[in-house]
């Protein structure tokens, strides 16, 4: 399969005055998780809207495969985008969502999955926060886009919960290439092939997870 690859380039972005973003570059190729990691504040989740163009910025640069991405319909079509909060109308069912999010081809494959089994009968209001996390984010990861962006997957999801959606994410990134964030770190770090971290508005790449001891993110024995 041809690598693609994801550079998102000179990125930046004042709030009232303050630096969020400065000069950011952020690459990532298919059959890689990028765990992009944190403090609170630190620009994670702005840096994603910016990337899939629901958030703007004062300057930026996302190109995939070489060419510059400039409309709403090019990013849309190589870059799906995982939103903190839920998406999916309270009112559907769960068959009615996945059919309707799912291209034809992929639905049989889809439903043979225990999870998504146990679902079925189901709308989405009457699904548990893991059961709609897992649903969302496995639709996500089915649709054609080459990169997947992935923020707060994690949020309120118990340990079992977790181990699935890893599951789904690794299994899923032998084609794309997944952008993660979530506060729960060690999971970022426990899944991703890749790290960087956002550290005063700037984005740091790193070879080592022990680097993020030396820039002050975890202390010793935090992972």
């Amino acid at each position: 399969m041809t690598t693609s690859i994801l550079e998102v380039d000179s990125v930046q972005k004042q709030y009232n005055g303050k630096i969020i973003l400065s000069d950011v570059y952020l690459k990532c190729e298919t059959g890689t998780v990028l765990g992009l990691l944190g403090r609170n504040g630190s620009g994670k989740s702005t840096l994603l809207k910016i990337i899939f163009g629901i958030e703007s910025a004062d300057f930026k640069f996302v190109r995939v495969g070489g060419k510059v991405l400039s409309k709403t319909s090019e990013l849309l079509k190589e870059i799906s985008y995982l939103p903190q909060d839920s998406f999916i109308p309270n009112s559907f069912s769960v068959q009615k969502t996945i059919q309707l999010s799912i291209a034809k081809a992929k639905v049989k494959d889809f439903f043979a999955d225990a999870m998504i089994q146990s679902m079925l009968g189901k709308k989405i209001k009457h699904l548990s926060g893991g059961e709609l996390r897992y649903l969302e984010i496995k639709l996500i990861l089915n649709n054609d886009s080459k990169f997947v962006l992935l923020d707060e997957p994690y949020n309120g999801l118990s340990p079992i919960m977790i181990e699935n959606i890893n599951v789904l994410i690794t299994n899923m990134s032998a084609t794309k290439g997944i952008l993660i964030t979530d506060h729960n770190y060690e999971n970022v770090i426990k899944i991703s092939t890749k790290l960087a971290l956002m550290k005063d508005g700037k984005m740091h790449h790193l070879k080592d997870k022990n680097e993020l001891i030396e820039k002050g993110y975890l202390k010793f024995g935090m992972f």
